[in-house]
């Protein structure tokens, strides 16, 4: 996977194609169940690899908790969150992102509490993963969501060329309005995961695996009920310390994550100033890939 470029003018072009900024949630996220692809039941790994459309790959999971109203994250990113992520990162000197969509629920009491996508390049497959996601709205009163289960996945289950080849750590960014839940015992990744040998693991043994090679982040999004009870985020500070970014508006995740990845990764190119990329400011050549004119 990975293959393809990112071209903003296509994508803009199937966006008003298919209705993406004028469609209602439930119209874009039509599933019922989870998509058999994105079951990790049985993966083994998923993978982020150099090749000769993209030789310096830099690998990106998004985990979306797709819970309550956290279906709202994953609307607003098809809607134009997604094309200013991928703008604003190439833009910013980084030619070669594949992202990974996790959607997170509660593995205590959801169906579908872990889905994942394949890492992508390509405006047309990252569209198609997203969409692909299954809202099941659930969660329950257990106070908390299992975004530790992205950070299981990430540091047992990926293999990234950025890090592998090159020294260098992939991003993981979870975004979610809960705390989370503080262990998964062995029961619940067995029957997530399949088959193998797992034992009861902690949310913060899960985020320290994973950090070995990715810079880990949580979005808090503070704007909901849940999200601005200070609990929940003196909790995520306990957790994360300055790897917690407490997000008051959802319209800003793009932009927040774009600049994370842009001020770590120490491109030298400009990075621009919100808004002042246009359709005017991107055109694809032969090979579809974007272009930028600054």
């Amino acid at each position: 996977m990975g293959g393809g470029y990112y071209s903003l003018e296509k994508r803009s072009f199937r966006a008003r194609t298919l209705g993406y900024t004028t469609k209602a949630t439930h119209e874009i996220f039509q599933r019922r169940s989870i998509n058999n692809a994105m079951n990790p039941h049985g993966i083994v790994i998923r993978e982020s690899r150099d090749s000769d459309e993209h030789p310096n790959s830099l690998s990106i999971i998004l985990g979306l908790d797709v819970t309550g109203s956290m279906g709202t994250i994953p609307h607003f990113l098809v809607k134009d969150g997604l094309p200013t992520l991928m703008g604003k990162i190439i833009q910013g000197g980084i030619v070669d992102p594949q992202i990974l969509f996790l959607a997170i629920g509660d593995h205590e009491c959801d169906d579908a509490p872990l889905q994942v996508a394949q890492f992508e390049s390509s405006d047309e497959l990252l569209d198609k993963w997203l969409t692909d996601v299954y809202l099941e709205g659930g969660g329950g009163g257990n106070y908390g969501e299992s975004y530790l289960l992205a950070w299981y996945f990430a540091g047992y289950h990926t293999s990234i060329d950025c890090y592998e080849k090159r020294g260098q750590k992939g991003f993981l960014f979870t975004i979610g309005d809960e705390p989370t839940l503080k262990e998964i015992p062995k029961h619940y990744l067995k029957a997530i995961m399949g088959d193998g040998q797992y034992s009861n693991m902690s949310a913060s043994a899960l985020l320290e695996k994973a950090s070995e090679k990715y810079h880990c982040f949580h979005l808090h999004i503070k704007e909901t009920n849940a999200g601005s009870r200070q609990e929940t985020i003196n909790g995520w500070k306990q957790l994360m310390s300055d790897n917690l970014i407490v997000v008051e508006n959802k319209n800003d995740v793009a932009k927040i994550i774009a600049n994370k990845i842009l001020e770590i990764h120490g491109t030298t190119s400009t990075i621009l100033e919100e808004n002042s990329m246009t359709k005017q400011d991107v055109i694809t050549n032969d090979d579809n890939k974007i272009d930028i004119i600054l």
